[in-house]
């Protein structure tokens, strides 16, 4: 199905543009006439998934792929637990796909509106020092190429790429299949506290070892740190989920409603920034319930905000985070939005942020109608002094130059890049910056984009 381009925003309104047209494939063999279709024209392909990245990675100046109709589960084996996707399945559809099966993801963020195909070629992670990101789960995938291609990358065929497909950017090819390595389904105890922030932060690396999934926000302008413990408990162990009332007030009410409300009013009144910590800070946390993963992994983000978030060493986090604050404190700055602390363990994938270490994720984040390029900067040098890595899908401004001295597979990515789409077919301004650019082999100008970085 192909359409003219409307205007296309993400969700963080850092983005913008009206592609030349958008196509909506609900097969592979759609996907690789649009592909095709493309390259006879000249124009580039890119797909997009819910544009909850905050960065332009899914911008698709000239020709962008909704993937919205290639979704649900194509093949399940219950036995090893290994389940094929059609890349665009959301995962918040995943608990009802996956029901049937028994089987559930071994670990996710606390947002699910992304697509399968969006998350793990940005990176997207969730925290606990026994797991990977999303890509981690991958053990096989199918994608279109930039010559138009059905390649099929698993542990039997073409294994050598397996690293770079699970976090490729959208820059090797548009992804029309992958299959996961699920694990059976479980039950978290959660126990959501606000505890001294410098008690929380002393602590980090024991409680981020001791922990199956452990991670804290941070309110700036408080003492306070909302700390999130969750323990992994048997399918068939009794569940206290939270009450529709009790979630509806902690999620909707509070998270989202009060908290939206105040964001706005303090555009206007940023003095009174601290008076909302303090009322956050008190109207926050001390739950404890038990559900099915899902439901604890995973809350309603209604307010909009922008976020960079960098990988860093896992011991370099409490420093890390005591550098933020002072940071803050010393500047003046009104901070409505919380830091997010997490953790993720090292993993062989070629362009994750937590290749060969394990890592601590630092987020911070600003109400979508401030500007967060002065905070974001700051942060962004601390970060870069401790070998940080950014977020694929979250704002930075680092560069292929950059990037290539805290990847040590960086080269054999592009070595691959050059393989699987050798004209730049999936392009755009943002995969030329941080993956290098012009290209060997150039494609065309983009002849209708609209900007887009109101950042």
């Amino acid at each position: 199905m192909t359409a003219s381009g409307d205007l296309w925003r993400n969700w963080g309104r850092t983005e913008a543009v009206r592609p030349v047209r958008v196509e909506r494939p609900a097969t592979a063999g759609a996907v690789q006439r649009a592909v095709a279709a493309a390259a006879a024209s000249g124009l580039r392909v890119k797909p997009v998934g819910a544009g909850h990245s905050f960065t332009g990675i899914a911008v698709a100046p000239d020709v962008q792929l909704d993937l919205g109709d290639l979704t649900g589960v194509i093949d399940a084996d219950v036995a090893t637990g290994r389940v094929t996707l059609a890349a665009g399945t959301r995962l918040h559809q995943l608990p009802a796909l996956l029901a049937p099966y028994g089987l559930a993801l071994p670990n996710m963020g606390d947002i699910d509106r992304q697509t399968i195909a969006g998350a793990t070629s940005t990176g997207t992670h969730g925290t606990g020092l026994g797991f990977g990101g999303l890509a981690t789960q991958i053990v096989g995938a199918k994608l279109v190429t930039g010559t138009g291609e059905l390649l099929t990358v698993s542990e039997t065929e073409r294994p050598e790429l397996l690293p770079a497909v699970r976090v490729g950017l959208g820059a090797l090819g548009v992804l029309v299949e992958v299959t996961l390595q699920l694990v059976p389904r479980f039950v978290l105890h959660a126990v959501e506290r606000p505890e001294p922030f410098g008690l929380v932060v002393d602590e980090w690396l024991d409680r981020v070892r001791a922990h199956d999934h452990f991670e804290f926000y941070w309110f700036p302008h408080t003492d306070t740190a909302l700390t999130k413990t969750n323990t992994r408990l048997p399918a068939d162990a009794p569940r206290k989920p939270l009450g529709p009332v009790s979630r509806w007030v902690d999620d909707e009410l509070v998270a989202n409603g009060l908290f939206g409300a105040a964001c706005r009013a303090l555009t206007v009144a940023p003095r009174l920034t601290p008076h909302l910590a303090w009322l956050t800070d008190k109207l926050s946390g001390n739950r404890d319930f038990t559900d099915f993963s899902p439901s604890v992994f995973t809350s309603a983000r209604r307010v909009r905000f922008r976020e960079m978030e960098y990988a860093i060493p896992l011991e370099a986090v409490p420093d890390a985070v005591r550098e933020v604050r002072a940071l803050i404190e010393r500047k003046g700055w009104n901070i409505t939005f919380p830091i997010e602390v997490r953790a993720a363990a090292s993993d062989d994938n070629w362009l994750s942020t937590a290749h060969g270490r394990d890592t601590g994720y630092i987020a911070v984040h600003r109400y979508y109608r401030e500007d967060p390029r002065e905070y974001f900067a700051a942060v962004e040098e601390i970060m870069r002094g401790l070998g940080g890595r950014p977020h694929w899908g979250k704002m930075h401004t680092q560069t292929s130059e950059t990037l290539r001295d805290v990847y040590p597979r960086f080269d054999d990515f592009l070595r691959v890049r050059d393989e699987l789409d050798p004209e730049r077919r999936f392009a755009n301004a943002y995969l030329d910056r941080v993956l290098g650019g012009p290209t060997a082999t150039p494609v065309t100008d983009a002849p209708a984009t609209e900007s887009a970085d109101a950042a």
